[in-house]
């Protein structure tokens, strides 16, 4: 097993935007489905590496709402690469005490695929190890309007009143209810924007963009996503002359 390297911290949750699938095919002369199995390795040497540096929750944006737009052939292909990849690595993610959560809209995938999301999340259900987080028909918007809709209910049930909704109470109806906030948001093949990912717990969030496609990325590129997190002065609203004096005083306290 590869030695980690040593960071005096580490992001709690990690998001990534696994990008340039399509073009790391393209480039070898693939089918683009290709390059979405190829992305496969990318995904266990990450999760690993979250795993072993003791990362709380890894979000990974496998399949956006939009995503759909593609080509029939293609969104097929993902489809089955995911139906496959449920049956092949669930029990290796349960074996290391990883819980797998799928987020987004489930409802427009198949009824086979929903039977086996949610015999996976059952099976890892306890785990206490990283929360991985699967992002498949998700969007950033969705996931801010479904988490008004059921507040809305509330209220119009009597069950809540308006004045009490507030961030930690909406926070609580999004789907990654319950897990720390984004501290890091890496996302690959040279892209930089969000593209309706987790819009909402991005608010704090460092972002690092790398030219490497999905496919090339490997622990060697997550330490350096983290070499780059820990050299970021992060101040939350205040200056930096107050996070150096409480840093100093955290120091002075050990």
């Amino acid at each position: 097993m590869v030695e980690l390297k040593s960071f005096p911290k580490v992001p709690r949750h990690v998001a990534i935007v696994m990008d340039g699938n399509n073009r790391w095919a393209k480039s070898r002369r693939l089918p683009s489905l290709a390059g979405h199995k190829a992305g496969v390795d990318a995904v266990r040497a990450t999760v690993d590496g979250c795993a072993r540096y003791g990362v709380e929750s890894l979000t990974l944006f496998a399949f956006s709402s939009e995503n759909w737009r593609r080509p029939e052939l293609e969104v097929r292909g993902l489809m089955e690469l995911f139906m496959l990849a449920l049956k092949r690595e669930v029990k290796k993610l349960h074996k290391n005490n990883i819980r797998l959560k799928v987020v987004g809209d489930k409802s427009r995938f198949s009824d086979g695929l929903q039977r086996k999301i949610v015999e996976a999340e059952a099976l890892t259900a306890a785990n206490t190890g990283l929360t991985l987080n699967v992002a498949a028909n998700y969007g950033g918007q969705w996931d801010i309007v479904q988490a008004a809709q059921k507040l809305a209910e509330k209220v119009r049930d009597g069950a809540l009143q308006s004045s009490q909704i507030t961030v930690d109470c909406f926070e609580d109806h999004m789907t990654l209810a319950g897990q720390a906030p984004v501290d890091l948001c890496i996302r690959t093949g040279g892209e930089q924007r969000i593209s309706n990912f987790l819009l909402w717990h991005f608010a704090y969030a460092e972002f690092y963009f790398t030219p490497k496609y999905w496919p090339d990325f490997d622990c060697n590129e997550l330490e350096a996503a983290f070499e780059v997190f820990v050299g970021r002065q992060r101040r939350f609203g205040k200056t930096s002359e107050q996070v150096e004096s409480e840093v100093q005083g955290e120091g002075s306290d050990a």
